[in-house]
């Protein structure tokens, strides 16, 4: 019968200042000890440091804790030493938590930590991605079953008024590659074909028609055709007056900046039109773009769109044409979108993400965010403040 392995924990905590790691990893270097463990956390200059290690058979217990402790004295810190029985295997964060909201009060902490308690989940580190202008607190955890997990997380997420999204650990969140989103109301405050229509004097009707549609009560490509039919005989020249009103959703840049600076591919696949999506990908910088086209004959609209219909599965077709020109598995595929047309290419990809979208949108996607910033999708593919600021740097 195997003895089990003795373990040391050693945690040191106090005001932080340079040199406590080197330090402390000399006097243990001292002995025969091997490293199982790290973390390391400093909030407003407040430093915890935890160290777990495996020992020889006859580790001197009584030398390590007092080189250890004096040399956290030195450093003005104090240490303190448990030791144990190692586990059979370390459990580490299999899954992760990521609660997000424009205000996180402690009993929204305190309500998505007793959740994870109640599926019988371990929280094995908690970090900070960012706070401004919204927080965002990340949980690794171990020991949960993620559908289940997720349900729960919904109803605390609903109950507190925060975004809670629960996704596999490990490097499967690193992977992804390809980022797609949808354009109107996503990538672009507002629907473009709403404008057209208020320059036509339909706006009432063709607003009725969107809004049905994005609810997914409408069939898309038939409800396009109705709407553009509308359009019919409108100067082509609103077109540039359209483009000049749209406004990117706050976050755009930063998010589209950030992404291509980390080496992600980036996309956008509208039902709505050419028109306006070319120049947008033409400023932002993206990789690829695929849009229905307004038919416009004698400098004017004729009411109708040519070539194949972009609607809910040409979406998904265009996410999958994109992933294969990029060399990136669907897997490593993220999408974003807000209306019904949008459920194919969400349900295709890796991680689907419904951004401030209709319920139907929010109860088939992988997670949801409600706050305005599209840049928020950056903590949810493990992406810092912290490295948002590393990338505009390398600049």
């Amino acid at each position: 019968m195997t003895t089990p392995q003795m373990t040391l924990l050693v945690t040191v905590t106090g005001r932080d200042r340079p040199g406590v790691t080197s330090r402390l990893f000399s006097v243990l270097a001292r002995h025969e000890l091997s490293v199982l463990d790290v973390e390391q956390v400093v909030i407003r200059g407040r430093l915890v440091l935890g160290v777990l290690l495996a020992c020889c058979d006859a580790p001197d217990l009584t030398a390590i804790h007092r080189q250890v402790t004096e040399v956290a004295a030195d450093l003005g810190l104090e240490a303190e030493i448990t030791a144990g029985s190692a586990e059979p295997a370390l459990r580490r964060g299999s899954l992760h938590v990521t609660v997000l909201g424009s205000m996180l009060a402690p009993a929204a902490i305190a309500g998505i930590a007793g959740r994870i308690a109640a599926n019988g989940a371990n929280i094995d580190r908690i970090s900070r991605l960012a706070h401004q202008p919204v927080t965002c607190i990340e949980f690794d955890i171990s020991g949960a079953d993620p559908a289940t997990l997720r349900a729960a997380l919904a109803t605390e997420s609903a109950e507190r008024g925060v975004d809670v999204a629960v996704q596999r650990g490990g490097l499967h969140r690193r992977a992804m590659r390809l980022v797609v989103m949808d354009v109107d109301s996503t990538l672009v405050s507002g629907e473009a074909i709403d404008l057209l229509a208020a320059r036509a004097g339909c706006a009432a009707k063709v607003a009725e028609l969107t809004a049905a549609t994005m609810r997914g009560e409408l069939d898309f490509a038939a409800a396009l055709r109705e709407r553009v039919a509308l359009l019919a005989g409108l100067d082509a020249s609103v077109i540039d007056e359209v483009r000049a009103e749209l406004r990117l959703a706050p976050g755009a840049r930063t998010l589209i900046r950030t992404l291509r600076r980390l080496g992600y591919r980036c996309g956008i696949v509208s039902g709505g039109f050419t028109q306006f999506t070319d120049p947008l990908a033409a400023d932002l910088g993206l990789d690829y773009a695929a849009a229905n086209t307004l038919e416009v004959e004698g400098g004017k609209l004729t009411g109708q769109v040519t070539g194949t219909i972009i609607d809910r599965a040409g979406k998904a077709t265009a996410l999958r044409d994109f992933a294969a020109r990029a060399g990136v598995p669907l897997s490593q595929t993220v999408a974003v979108g807000d209306g019904a047309n949008d459920l194919d290419m969400i349900a295709a990809a890796g991680l689907g993400i419904a951004f401030n979208a209709k319920p139907a949108v929010r109860d088939a996607a992988d997670t949801s965010l409600s706050v305005p910033y599209l840049d928020a999708i950056l903590y949810l593919l493990g992406i810092s403040s912290d490295d948002v600021a590393d990338a505009d740097d390398d600049t």
